[in-house]
C-alpha cells in the first residue's frame, strides 16, 4: 500500500522510482553496449587481418605452404611493435608460422597467449587455420580512456536527462488530471438546494468516466429523492390549511364558553406549523442564482415593519438600529426575509415583557438579533437550529422550525450562523452574510 492518498502523488511517486532504478541501470546497459560494440569491432578487425594473412599464403613447388609478407605486415606483426600477433596451423594442428621469433615454443603456450578470431584457407588442396589476436596489455590507448572514464564523463549524462524527462511528467501528469479536478470543484457546488448540478463529462480520462457516470446517475436519483420529499411537504400543508381554516371558522360559531380560548390557541399554533412546513418546502423549491444581490438594510426594515403589529399585541416592543445606509450581499431578498422574520419572531417570544427586541444591520454584511430574555443554555446552543426540536416542551405555540429555517437560509447562502448569551441579560443571534463586492 502506498502512502499517498493523492492519485498524482501515487503517479510521480512511482515514476521517480522508475527513474531512480533507470539511473542506475541505464548507465550499466550502455558500458555493456559499449563493450560489446568494442568487442565486436576487434574481433571484425581481427578477421579481416586474418584474411589479409591468407592472401600472402601460397604452396611452393616442394607442395608446402609459405608465408609471404612484406615489409609493413612484419613491421605490425613485430615485437617492437608488440600489439597484434598471428599463428598459422596445419590441419594436423602443427604450427607452421608465428609471428614469434622464437618458432620452437609448444603449441599450448602459444595459444594461451593469443585472443582474437581466426579464419580458415584451402591453400594448393590443404587446410590451414590462420589466428590472429590482440594484445590486451597492448589496447588502443583512446578506447581504453572511453571505456575507463565513461561513467565519469559520460554516464552522468543519464541522471539529468531522466531529471528533466521527470519534470516534464510531472506537467503532463497534472494537465492529465485538471478534469478531475475541475470534476471535484462543480461536485462541491452540489447541495440540497442545488441538486441540479452534475459533473462534467468532457475531457474525463475513459478509466474514470464510468465513476463520473455513476455518480451522475446516483444524483439523478437523490434529486428525484428530493423533489419527492418536497412536493410532499408542500402538498401536506396545502392539505392541512383547508381543514384547518374550516376548523377555525365553526370554533368561531360557538358560543363563547369555557375551552373556546384554548381551541382557538391551538388551532393557530397548528396553523403556524403547517405555514412554516409550506415555508421550508417553498425555501427548498428557491434557487440561488450566482450574482443575486439584496439590500439587508432594506430586508430588516421590511421584517420589522411587518412583525412590529404581533409584538404590540404580545405587550413587547421591536426596534430597527445600525446603520442607514444601504448594505448589499450576495442573496435572495425573499430568503433573508424569512430567515431574519424567524429570529425576530423566535426573540419576541422569548423575550420578557415590556421589553425591546433590537433588529441591528451592520455595515460587513451582518445582522444581529437581540433579546432580553433567559438566554440559551450552553449546551443547547448546538441543536437549537435541529428540526422540531424544543427546549420547553411545555409551550405549544411553535414546532421548533424557525431556527432550523434560519440555518437552511444561511446554509444556502455560505453565511455564518452564531448564538450568544449578552452579559446583560438575553440570547444575541447574528447572521453574516457576504457583500456584494467581496470575494468568496
Amino acid at each position: 500500500m502506498l502512502p499517498f492518498k493523492s492519485l498524482t502523488s501515487r503517479i510521480v511517486f512511482l515514476h521517480i522510482l522508475a527513474v531512480a532504478l533507470a539511473a542506475i541501470f541505464l548507465p550499466l546497459l550502455l558500458l555493456w553496449l559499449l563493450n560489446s560494440e568494442i568487442s565486436a569491432l576487434h574481433r571484425e578487425a581481427m578477421r579481416d587481418q586474418a584474411d589479409v594473412l591468407g592472401e600472402r599464403l601460397a604452396v611452393d613447388a616442394a607442395g608446402k605452404v609459405a608465408l609471404d609478407l612484406p615489409e609493413s605486415l612484419r613491421g605490425l606483426y613485430s615485437d617492437a611493435y608488440g600489439r597484434y600477433r598471428y599463428d598459422v596451423y596445419d590441419g594436423k594442428g602443427e604450427l607452421l608460422f608465428s609471428s614469434h621469433h622464437d618458432g620452437s615454443r609448444q603449441r599450448t603456450a602459444t595459444l594461451g597467449t593469443i585472443s582474437g578470431a581466426s579464419v580458415t584457407r584451402e591453400i594448393g588442396g590443404q587446410t590451414v587455420r590462420i589466428h590472429v589476436a590482440e594484445d590486451l596489455s597492448h589496447r588502443d590507448v583512446i578506447i581504453d580512456d572511453i571505456v575507463s572514464n565513461f561513467f565519469r564523463r559520460v554516464g552522468w549524462i543519464t541522471i539529468p536527462t531522466l531529471l528533466v524527462l521527470l519534470a516534464i511528467d510531472i506537467v503532463i501528469f497534472r494537465r492529465a488530471v485538471i478534469p478531475l479536478l475541475q470534476a471535484s470543484e462543480e461536485a462541491r457546488n452540489i447541495g440540497p438546494a442545488r441538486t441540479d448540478i452534475r459533473l462534467p463529462t468532457e475531457r474525463i480520462p475513459s478509466e474514470i468516466l464510468p465513476l463520473v457516470t455513476a455518480v451522475n446517475q446516483a444524483f439523478d436519483r437523490l434529486e428525484d429523492g428530493f423533489r419527492v420529499q418536497r412536493q410532499f411537504t408542500a402538498d401536506a400543508a396545502h392539505q392541512l390549511r383547508t381543514p384547518l381554516a374550516i376548523l377555525k371558522t365553526r370554533i368561531e360559531t360557538l358560543q363563547a364558553g369555557e375551552g373556546v380560548g384554548e381551541l382557538h390557541a391551538d388551532i393557530e399554533s397548528m396553523s403556524r406549523i403547517v405555514s412554516q412546513l409550506l415555508e421550508i418546502a417553498e425555501l427548498d423549491m428557491l434557487e440561488l442564482g450566482p450574482g443575486e444581490t439584496a439590500d439587508l438594510r432594506a430586508v430588516c426594515a421590511e421584517v420589522v415593519g411587518s412583525i412590529a403589529p404581533y409584538a404590540l399585541a404580545q405587550g413587547k416592543d421591536i426596534a430597527l438600529r445600525g446603520t442607514d445606509d444601504p448594505v448589499p450581499v450576495r442573496g435572495n431578498a425573499q430568503m433573508l426575509q424569512r430567515a431574519i422574520f424567524n429570529l425576530a419572531e423566535n426573540a419576541i417570544k422569548y423575550t420578557a415583557d415590556k421589553t425591546c427586541v433590537d433588529v441591528e444591520v451592520c455595515e460587513d454584511g451582518s445582522v444581529r438579533v437581540r433579546d432580553c430574555g433567559p438566554g440559551i443554555p450552553l449546551a443547547e446552543q448546538g441543536v437549537i437550529f435541529q428540526r422540531f426540536w424544543r427546549g420547553d416542551r411545555r409551550r405549544t405555540d411553535g414546532a421548533g422550525l424557525g431556527l432550523s429555517i434560519v440555518r437552511s437560509v444561511a446554509s444556502d447562502h455560505e453565511a455564518t450562523v452564531e448564538v450568544e448569551n449578552l452579559p446583560s441579560g438575553g440570547a444575541q443571534f447574528t447572521l453574516g452574510f457576504r457583500l456584494a463586492d467581496a470575494a468568496p
